[in-house]
């Protein structure tokens, strides 16, 4: 009887086997990272889209007895042009790394991983008043503390957190480096949110 139903209790298992979960695949780090960056981009295209936009209204044209005189435009001496580089970005345009050099003072600021995870930071900088903005990147080990300098302004700071195991998170918040700041300041990441204290 139970060489009868040995054989059955082997192909049952096989089968049972073969009928389980796929393991999920794991994401490299440079995956996690471009992640990150994907995430702040569409972010800031957002954050970008929702700013509105001042429309003139057109003034309305009233008849008149006399013909208007015509203009003959002068043609402008023509110049050259100079290609945007990081250094000469065109104006208002915030897409690409920070210019630091001429971003103006700087702060030292210490940031905290409190998160319990791996993290990559992105520090947005919107327009400041040196004319500069862009972002800088820094990652994070866990429970790693790490002292930068950052120049004054408001920074939009956005971490893409790897716990391991497959699993991940994030947290956002905004950063303001004051001009009358002049102390070290604490960033710390936190699991869902990036505070000042």
């Amino acid at each position: 009887m139970i060489r009868k139903i040995l054989p059955l209790l082997a192909i049952l298992a096989v089968l049972l086997a073969a009928c389980g979960q796929q393991a999920e695949p794991t994401l490299s780090p440079e995956e996690v990272q471009g992640t990150a960056v994907a995430a702040a981009w569409t972010m800031v295209a957002a954050t970008q889209e929702a700013i509105p936009t001042n429309t003139a209204v057109p003034p309305t044209e009233t008849p008149s007895p006399t013909p208007l005189p015509t203009f003959t435009p002068v043609p402008l001496p023509t110049q050259e042009q100079a290609l945007p580089t990081a250094t000469n970005k065109p104006q208002g345009s915030c897409e690409g790394p920070l210019n630091v050099a001429e971003a103006g003072p700087q702060s030292n600021a210490r940031i905290e991983n409190d998160s319990g995870g791996n993290v990559t930071l992105s520090l947005w900088l919107d327009t400041n008043k040196h004319g500069q903005c862009g972002f800088l990147g820094y990652t994070l080990s866990k429970g790693q503390k790490l002292v930068i300098s950052i120049p004054k302004g408001t920074y939009y700071a956005y971490a893409l957190i790897d716990y391991g195991g497959n699993k991940s998170g994030n947290a956002s918040g905004y950063v303001t480096n004051r001009v009358g700041d002049n102390h070290l300041f604490v960033i710390k990441i936190k699991k869902e949110v990036i505070v000042v204290p």
